[in-house]
């Protein structure tokens, strides 16, 4: 956000939500569309998931909502974000996250256009990484932001739904800024808007600026695979 860093939860026993193969299909075939000789049906076609994965499948898809963001050096703001996870058949899922700022009312919160949407202002950060599960209940994340920053994140399941991690290292370029540590919790929680879907929490902790590892942003987005 206003540090180029992005980012998540209540924990949950419940089964958890998957992307529907066919709406997965097109999504692919739209964006694969039109390359070598390969038939429609071999460009669409999802490769199966890999045995490993299992455990992170409930965070496959594409999630979008809003959030907040704070800490002691800037100024309260709220967001609008879009997360995907997405694999390849392969034994980790691939991570994209963007978000813009949104326009706010006289009361700080988020303003709406006529027709109820939230007004989406600026771009505020972008970042890419992968996840990468391990036995025991642990999962490995790279996430790299385009500020000069690689983070590599130990974590491990609170529950089945539910992930904490926290920083095992942090590189930085010459120009990037004094970010040192970073902790964050994903989860599924019962959605306020869906009755009976769940949708992902997940707050984000972070020392940077000379500032201890303090809340810097919270967030619930909803499931949306759909374009």
């Amino acid at each position: 956000m206003a540090n180029d860093s992005t980012p998540q939860g209540s924990e949950s026993e419940n089964a958890p939500l998957r992307a529907p193969d066919t709406t997965a299909d097109s999504a692919i075939g739209r964006a694969a569309g039109g390359h070598g000789g390969a038939s429609p049906r071999e460009m669409t076609a999802l490769p199966p998931e890999h045995p490993a994965i299992a455990p992170l499948s409930f965070l496959l898809g594409r999630w979008k909502g809003a959030g907040k963001g704070d800490y002691p050096t800037i100024k309260p703001f709220n967001f609008f974000q879009e997360v995907a996870f997405s694999h390849i058949g392969k034994p980790y899922l691939i991570y994209t996250s963007r978000s813009w700022r949104l326009a706010e009312d006289e009361n700080g919160e988020p303003q709406q256009d006529e027709n109820g949407d939230l007004v989406r202002l600026e771009p505020l950060a972008v970042e890419t990484g992968f996840w990468r599960p391990q036995p025991e209940g642990k999962v490995e994340v790279l996430l790299t932001p385009p500020s000069g920053i690689t983070e590599i994140y130990a974590g491990e399941f609170r529950s089945l739904t539910s992930i904490e991690m926290v920083t095992d290292a942090v590189a930085r370029t010459a120009t990037a800024k004094p970010y040192t540590a970073g902790k964050r919790l994903y989860g599924l929680v019962p959605s306020q808007t869906r009755e009976g879907e769940k949708d992902l929490a997940y707050a984000f902790d972070m020392a940077a600026m000379g500032q201890p590892l303090t809340p810097h942003l919270w967030a619930v987005l909803q499931w949306d695979w759909i374009d």
